[in-house]
């Protein structure tokens, strides 16, 4: 590509964020070019048949409770652009080993009433407020740090948030059920449930699976990138794949240079554009643990001893919370655990474009430390197993992604980590660095988009919106 090109804005890397930078930019008027390096656009929002024809998995992201209820994505004529939601009866599941399960129900009443007297009682009290004003706590989660506008719910949901998973879940909890079905959910942050902040992602989860559901796409997680795509171009923005850039120098020439990249890929491309001090926060920028993924094509539904798990779109295998605790915490010792806290989805049973009749998908990953090479196709497929007895008779073909293969595929997964670096307390809202508006540079034209911004991963667009409104707020063009 000739550098001569002139754009008001240019943004490295489609993913999520990458493309929800160009659309904002695009809304307001400006000139627009996307560059990926990849073939395909999505970064971790891809689909592919990865074991076998007609089978379709996610590549990495396949639930999107966050994606429904994006402040950004709710704004967008999506659904003219071919994206439809599926619910799931039930949006989680989490099996034991007496062949029950603990079930969220879009329902608070019916998830409160599995618990029992005591524990459901606690679950309402908890959770009624924040479902209530579910809107007014995302619009606050899903940014940068800042006033929010409904500071009561915040307030309240802050005190919660801040407490670690454990200490929340044993405090309102007395019964295995609630509080195993709590730290399934806080386990998503990929923390030691005993650390400071991990209470705030179960929280989240379980008040969005109330609100909004935990819902897959139809035809895979790849409709919502296209759709992005689709409508940026429609807006009259440019999108070329296959682009790798390797250097600043290779970009055309814009006002404003959005990176869709972590630290370590900003500081490769443009760090000489970039002043010593800011390098050196970039440098230290901390990477969390990786995952180790599974897809496999079956030969029919995966046969779970508690029948309830076939209703829902995501299942946690861990069992207690003690043994969750555990799992994660070797995670962060540098050890992958013998029996994995292991998420799974099974998109097919509601979505039947996903497999050839009769067949169906599945999809599931385990934390493990950064860069790990331990094969943990066994151990994952093991607890699987616990729960299902016969699944493995079911495979007709897997696909394996060590955390070195997710890195190859999406180079934004460091060592396999998909949240875009560490999400505890300390690094939550001063990721990339410490500054007042995390999405600028010292560079008045170069900024960063990517999940390495508050509020960090998952699939919302959110960082590419407000690294979008900083580029127009520093040009002068709101």
């Amino acid at each position: 590509m000739s550098n001569q090109q002139c754009f008001d804005a240019v943004i490295v890397g489609a993913g999520p964020n990458g493309l929800a930078a160009a659309i904002t930019l695009a809304r307001a008027g400006q000139s627009v070019i996307v560059l990926e390096a990849e073939a395909t656009v999505g970064g971790g929002c891809r689909s592919a048949e990865l074991t076998l024809p007609g089978f379709v998995h996610d590549v990495c992201a396949a639930v999107h409770p966050l994606g429904l209820a994006s402040p950004f994505f709710r704004g967008l004529p999506l659904a003219v652009h071919g994206v439809e939601w599926i619910q799931p009866p039930l949006p989680l599941a989490h099996p034991f080993d007496d062949g029950s399960a603990a079930l969220l129900h879009r329902s608070i009443d019916l998830t409160a009433e599995s618990f029992g007297q005591c524990d459901g009682r606690s679950y309402r009290q908890l959770m009624t407020p924040f479902v209530a004003d579910w809107e007014g706590v995302i619009d606050t989660f899903l940014g940068p740090l800042r006033p929010s506008r409904r500071p009561l719910i915040m307030v309240r949901f802050g005190l919660a948030a801040i407490r670690s998973a454990w200490g929340l879940a044993t405090a309102h909890f007395a019964g295995k059920r609630a509080r195993a079905l709590f730290g399934g959910m806080a386990a998503h942050s990929m923390l030691p449930l005993d650390q400071m902040g991990t209470a705030g992602f179960g929280l989240l989860l379980g008040m969005l699976g109330h609100a909004v559901g935990w819902p897959v796409l139809r035809g895979g997680s790849q409709t919502l990138a296209d759709a992005l795509t689709a409508y940026l171009r429609a807006l009259g923005g440019e999108i070329r794949t296959g682009q790798r850039v390797a250097s600043a120098d290779e970009i055309p020439s814009a006002q404003a240079v959005l990176f869709d990249v972590t630290p370590r890929q900003l500081l490769r491309i443009a760090g000489s554009k970039l002043p010593a001090s800011y390098r050196c926060q970039l440098a230290h920028y901390r990477y969390g643990p990786g995952v180790f993924k599974l897809d496999w094509a079956l030969d029919g539904p995966i046969p779970w001893t508690a029948a309830e798990c076939a209703m829902a779109g995501t299942v946690h295998l861990g069992g207690t919370l003690e043994e969750i605790q555990t799992s994660e915490r070797l995670v962060w010792q540098g050890e992958p655990p013998q029996k994995p806290y292991v998420i799974v989805t099974q998109p097919s049973l509601f979505d039947l474009s996903r497999a050839p009749a009769g067949k169906q998908t599945a999809w599931a990953y385990c934390h493990v430390p950064n860069g790990s090479t331990f094969d943990m196709t066994e151990r994952i497929e093991s607890q699987i197993e616990r729960f299902a007895p016969g699944f493995r008779a079911r495979i007709l073909a897997r696909s394996v992604m060590s955390p070195a293969a997710l890195e190859h595929h999406n180079a934004n997964d460091v060592g396999g980590d998909i949240n875009g670096g560490v999400q505890d307390l300390r690094q939550f809202y001063t990721r990339p660095a410490i500054r007042l508006n995390p999405y600028t540079t010292p560079a008045r034209d170069l900024y960063i988009c990517s999940s390495s911004t508050p509020p960090g991963g998952g699939v919302h667009g959110m960082c590419g919106y407000y690294a979008a409104k900083a580029a127009l707020e520093r040009t002068g063009r709101r």
